[in-house]
């Protein structure tokens, strides 16, 4: 039929634009109710998170140790080196710490008065009575607000309990994943429509080697960034050594920004222990790690798992951390990376030409 005249038509490319907003609105509704549940059910996600990366760790040893054992046994013996092994560093910073305590309270006040002097020479030259008056507020400060600061260590203390009792749900539910995970992956696939699994099947498989490789690279990486910043901080003989070196491990784990906090809480130590110089070189090895960090370790090691920019990267760590607080900063980028590997195999797999048409001579 002719079109009637001064009748407007929606032109193609705006039809598109609302197909695809629509869509998308459906799909951002979808998002914020999964995270709402999330919020609601943090304790569990945070549980099944850790399971996920427990066994990620747990499955090459076990693979291995499946050739001579059977599995329940090779995911026993595999977990019990595991706590061997954390046993034995939380034994050895326990015994740093308790030996270094006595020394690290005189270098600490002559720290403090180092710090003083510095102050009030070239280039700051600030007035001792400022010091003075600024110590007594913060005394003042701290005495009249004890109590509120016992009220919120104590309830900060309470929430150990959901900490011990997500990494118990977590190590419980690894041991299953590692020892059952692909029959339970088996078993819901039966569940889904017969046409669908398939894709269910590429989506999984992708989302699991692409979580299991990130997990396996930032635990790479940590190491190393661990390994240099023990050696730098034994070399300046700073104390707390271990201490220092276990918390740039784990800080490690959040991208961009937990390896630059741990080296500055380093630099405060070396500032009040070693005096100024050594806390320049620590704050100038913050540059260097973020350096290797960033040009040698990560595309080396997990530019074959998450293929993601770094401005993506630091995107989805601000955004992570301004929804969830830390939890959110360590899980943005293995989901980001999870949803967009499975997003590539999606479309790799719908550009693929279909067998039954190709007339290839190796169709």
């Amino acid at each position: 039929m002719d079109q009637q005249p001064g009748r407007r038509t929606v032109g193609p490319g705006l039809r598109r634009a609302a197909d695809y907003a629509w869509r998308l609105l459906i799909l951002g509704v979808a998002l914020y109710v999964l995270f709402r549940v999330a919020v609601r059910f943090e304790l569990v996600f945070i549980a099944l998170f850790i399971a996920l990366i427990l066994t990620s760790l747990l499955w090459p040893p076990v693979r291995l140790l499946s050739r001579s054992m059977p599995r329940p046994l090779a995911v026993l013996a595999t977990a019990l080196g595991g706590l061997a092994v954390l046993g034995g560093l939380g034994w050895l910073v326990t015994d740093s710490v308790a030996n270094e305590s006595g020394d690290l309270s005189s270098e600490f006040r002559g720290g403090v008065d180092r710090i003083r002097t510095w102050l009030q020479g070239a280039p700051f030259h600030v007035n001792p009575q400022t010091l003075t008056n600024l110590q007594s507020r913060l005394t003042t400060w701290l005495s009249q607000h004890r109590s509120t600061l016992i009220n919120q260590a104590v309830n900060e203390a309470g929430r150990l309990v959901d900490v011990v009792t997500a990494l118990a749900l977590a190590v419980f539910c690894a041991i299953f994943f590692t020892v059952s995970g692909d029959r339970m992956w088996r078993w819901f696939q039966q569940q889904l429509p017969e046409g669908s699994r398939e894709t269910w099947s590429r989506c999984g498989r992708t989302a699991w080697q692409t979580f299991a490789g990130y997990t396996r690279g930032i635990v790479l990486v940590a190491a190393a960034n661990a390994v240099m910043v023990g050696i730098a901080l034994q070399i300046l003989r700073v104390p707390l050594v271990l201490p220092l070196t276990l918390l740039e491990f784990l800080l490690s784990f959040i991208p961009l920004i937990g390896s630059p906090i741990a080296l500055a809480v380093a630099t405060i130590v070396a500032l009040a222990s070693r005096g100024v110089t050594t806390a320049v070189i620590v704050l100038v090895l913050i540059v260097v790690i973020g350096q290797i960090e960033g040009h040698v370790l990560q595309p080396f090691v997990m530019g074959w798992a998450v293929r993601l920019h770094p401005v993506v990267v630091a995107i989805c760590v601000i955004a992570g951390t301004s929804l969830a607080g830390l939890a959110g900063a360590v899980v943005a980028v293995p989901l980001v990376s999870i949803g967009w590997a499975v997003w590539r195999a999606l479309r790799e797999s719908r550009e693929l030409p279909d067998p039954e048409f190709d007339s290839s001579p190796h169709g």
